[in-house]
């Protein structure tokens, strides 16, 4: 029977993802066995907001059996990305006397309270409020202070917020497919998790997840979360592009983007072709491959250069000396590192789930399943720190119905 099982669900504009693992190894420094993956097209979703909860609920539904069924185990709660425009982010400081000449756990712990105590409008709540450094005595870099000895003592916090409306309605479709949600967590910090290591983000470095219709920024040095964004566009723009470009039907335009395109138009053959649908039913013609290669570089180069100035923007472009990990679905386009490269003028690697995976993490192990394998070893973090936040038997019947009739009763 397994015990210490973490689910993920990353509720993506096209695809719903569940990943479910087994928490293994050292209690304060496990690894993850991954144990199952499910996937389901994503229904009752508009841009950033929840439109129809049931068929919202069927997706995730479907994701989370896929997953127990692989897996051979089921789960009673899952850790949900959140993502969206309405997402903003803002560093926030805290200050407080030391009782006691030295500093104990609870001065920290009211430091905390002080740093987080921002006003927010009746609309809004807080997702994350996420302890950067502390200073004793304006002696800066601190990352535990207890013991020490001073009379000031201030936390440095980044906090996360949030519409109530999207986090109530993606809670309540998890509600309504029989789980619970024991975290919800925003999706660029879940994607950093999965695929930048701590050297990186000590050094200094940007996750770059482009998604289908949103790409997440979050770009990291001193080993801190200094910036993250939410861009309006992903590999749907992509599509969309070559739609127009290529005038075929949308489903098409995915196919070609899919498995025929090329991110360096110069890296393409000139005298490769596809065949794709004409005009006129039935009708097929040829398109070269350099034309396909040339629209998606022409787009990704523009979507480069705004997440560029994203960056410059907040004073974090000049830190990255460790460059740029590119993950999400569209990032294994080839020649798409190659790009990236030419225009941010760093290093740039493509980043795929991998550290602190056992089982058969080669599932996982593609850009796409970016955010949803950052959120499963996001809850064995919190397993790790708190001991609790996982499905400790094979069985979640009973809290299931304990959910269902709270939501329905």
């Amino acid at each position: 029977m397994r015990s210490n099982l973490i689910a993920g669900l990353d509720i993506g504009s096209t695809h719903t993802c569940a990943v479910i693992g087994e928490v293994i190894g050292d209690p304060r420094h496990p690894s993850l066995a991954i144990l199952g993956v499910g996937q389901a097209p994503t229904a009752g979703l508009r841009g950033d907001f929840v439109i129809n909860i049931d068929e919202m609920t069927e997706s995730v539904r479907n994701a989370v059996s896929e997953a127990e069924l692989m897996a051979g185990a089921t789960v009673d709660r899952v850790y949900a990305g959140i993502g969206g425009a309405h997402v903003r982010a803002t560093n926030s400081m805290g200050v407080v006397a030391i009782s006691d000449e030295e500093v104990t756990e609870d001065d920290v712990e009211r430091v905390h309270i002080v740093a987080r105590a921002v006003a927010l409008p009746p609309d809004r709540e807080m997702v994350h409020a996420i302890r950067q450094e502390y200073r004793v005595d304006h002696q800066a870099g601190i990352k535990d202070p207890i013991g020490m000895s001073g009379v000031r003592l201030e936390s440095e916090v980044f906090l996360v917020t949030c519409q109530v409306t999207a986090s109530t309605n993606i809670t309540k479709a998890v509600n309504r497919a029989g789980y619970r949600v024991q975290e919800l967590v925003l999706e660029p910090l879940a994607g950093a998790r999965a695929v930048l290591t701590e050297d990186e983000k000590e050094v200094g470095v940007a996750m770059v997840e482009i998604g289908a219709q949103t790409t997440n920024v979050a770009a990291y040095y001193e080993g801190k979360i200094h910036h993250v964004a939410i861009l309006p566009f992903g590999g749907a723009t992509l599509t969309q592009d070559l739609m127009r470009g290529l005038a075929v039907p949308y489903k098409e335009a995915q196919r070609a983007k899919e498995y025929h395109s090329h991110a360096f138009a110069q890296m393409v053959d000139p005298r490769e072709t596809v065949d794709l649908p004409g005009p006129s039913p039935n009708q097929m013609r040829s398109v070269a491959c350099e034309l396909i290669a040339h629209i998606v570089e022409q787009r990704l180069d523009e979507m480069f250069g705004i997440i560029q100035g994203e960056l410059q923007d907040n004073g974090v472009v000049e830190r990255l000396g460790a460059g740029i990990v590119l993950s999400g679905g569209s990032a294994s386009i080839p020649g798409i590192t190659e790009l990236a490269q030419q225009i941010f003028a760093a290093p740039v690697r493509l980043g795929v789930p991998a550290e602190g995976l056992g089982g058969i993490a080669d599932v996982v192990a593609r850009p796409r399943f970016t955010v949803g394998a950052g959120l499963a070893l996001w809850g064995a973090d919190r397993f790790a720190e708190t001991g609790r936040g996982a499905s400790t038997r094979a069985s979640g019947i009973v809290t299931r119905l304990g959910v269902w009739l709270k939501e329905f009763f």
